[in-house]
């Protein structure tokens, strides 16, 4: 028998789904658990494969991307103070020349920044739902999310889900 809260963190698998076996490791694989073509072997709560980290993201470094998409973000919004406060509008094409490498990387700066908080937000977003990258995207290919009768097995309701995740 299961222990009360045992049962609470796992959901309850279906009957008419199976244990998985790996077919490049061979190892039996616990639910959220996928192989990864990129690393070679299997990570459990396989979230992706990150290339900006060269790594995958799954059960063990999850909370720690999180936090490294934070310090990306305070480190462009610092970038972008910094770029910002240099330049010095004149209307003079004398100006342009000067500060055309200024411009350019402020607008890079602003563009990575988008993209970077767009990317905490999602991830934030996935973390208080209790779902994996994964499984959000193919929702549709994995068995014990197919079979399933609720639509997110997992959550337990956003402050539960982000205790677990963090803490």
């Amino acid at each position: 028998g299961k222990s009360e809260e045992q049962s609470m963190v796992t959901p309850a698998v279906p009957s008419n789904i199976k244990m998985r076996r790996c077919g490049y490791c061979m190892v039996k694989q616990p639910m959220r658990a996928r192989h990864c073509q990129l690393c070679q072997h299997c990570v459990r709560r396989y979230d992706h494969h990150c290339p900006w980290i060269e790594n995958c993201v799954g059960e063990k470094n999850h909370p720690l991307f999180i936090v490294y998409l934070s310090v990306q973000l305070v480190v462009l919004l610092w970038a972008w103070y910094i770029a910002w406060s240099g330049l010095y509008f004149e209307q003079s094409w004398d100006w342009l020349q000067h500060n055309i490498f200024l411009i350019v990387s402020f607008l890079l700066i602003v563009i990575f920044t988008i993209f970077v908080l767009l990317l905490l937000i999602s991830h934030l977003y996935l973390v208080s739902c209790n779902t994996t990258s994964w499984e959000f995207m193919s929702h549709h290919r994995i068995s014990y999310l197919k079979q399933s009768d609720l639509e997110n097995p997992f959550d337990q309701g956003v402050i539960l889900n982000l205790w677990r995740f963090f803490c």
